[in-house]
């Protein structure tokens, strides 16, 4: 089975005006929700890629009971955390000659939300693939995803990460099966900046030795690396198509390539679908579709 958690989802008000006038009425003339949050993204690609999976974290208010109802419309399952204070967040984007974000604050989690976290967690078996992704509340202890990985430790569950600079490095130690920093993440890292693929490469291998197994690295519209457990290093070029969206594209990356190694158990098939799907959700104007996917897929060499 797969799990992804998101600490901290949001239902994702998007709106686009004119003109943005400050201190006045202001009319939209498009307006859209989506359900935000990185390990609802997996959730979502994976599930268009007819890969079942679980959604855990924390929810509240009618918010959170939104996201639920989501998480049943976009095809997959979920085992949510209702937490008693608060709702889960709502975030304001708003599209006019400049772009405006106003991100909600989300529910105030009690340590006993937590408790309960690990209690569904630790029903997980070997084999079970755990994706850890995303911010943590400021509500929660900043080392949620340390003391995950350190009460799962040597279960054999294969955990993906995908987090910055701290969050990553700090579970180095217990050797998640992947992790996936961006280039410029990368070199933060290492207080350097990456110029070329071999430099991906060597502060690549550096994290494994630190601890990762498979190492990830996405370059946006140069592609993405991978520096593989078994030693072999594999480049892959993004499709040619029109950016339409970065949102949870890097969410994408993440789902296709675990459905892709757990299909076929080869590195450089996960890296080509883990490619395809990003790159389908770069073109789309939301998550991409398994058929977009598919299709995007076909035309990789």
């Amino acid at each position: 089975m797969i799990y992804t958690v998101t600490f901290n989802p949001a239902l994702d008000y998007v709106i686009r005006v004119n003109q943005f006038t400050l201190g006045a009425v202001n009319r939209t003339v498009q307006e859209y929700v989506f359900y935000g949050g990185k390990g609802i993204n997996v959730s979502t690609v994976l599930s268009h890629l007819g890969f079942t999976n679980t959604a855990l974290g924390f929810v509240a208010g009618f918010t959170g009971e939104e996201i639920e109802r989501g998480a049943k419309k976009l095809g997959f399952h979920s085992d949510f955390i209702h937490v008693k204070k608060g709702m889960t967040r709502i975030n304001v984007k708003l599209k006019a000659e400049a772009e405006t974000e106003i991100n909600g604050m989300g529910p105030e989690i009690e340590p006993e939300d937590v408790n309960a976290l690990f209690e569904k967690l630790d029903r997980l078996e070997a084999e079970d693939v755990l994706i850890l992704s995303g911010s943590i509340p400021a509500s929660i202890s900043d080392r949620i995803y340390e003391e995950i990985m350190e009460r799962l430790d040597g279960r054999g569950i294969r955990i993906v990460v995908d987090a910055t600079r701290e969050l990553l490095l700090n579970v180095l130690q217990y050797h998640p099966f992947l992790i996936k920093p961006n280039n410029h993440e990368l070199g933060e890292m290492f207080g350097t900046v990456l110029e070329t693929e071999d430099d991906i490469i060597r502060y690549g291998k550096l994290l494994q030795q630190k601890g990762a197994a498979n190492v990830l690295v996405s370059m946006a519209g140069d592609g993405a690396i991978l520096i593989a457990e078994n030693g072999e290093i594999h480049r892959r070029k993004p499709p040619k198509g029109t950016v339409k969206n970065s949102v949870g594209a890097g969410d994408s990356m993440v789902a296709g390539f675990v459905a892709g190694y757990l299909k076929t158990g080869d590195y450089e098939e996960a890296l080509k679908l883990g490619t395809a799907a990003g790159s389908a959700t770069a073109f789309s104007d939301d998550l991409a579709s398994g058929d977009a996917i598919r299709k995007l897929y076909e035309t990789l060499v």
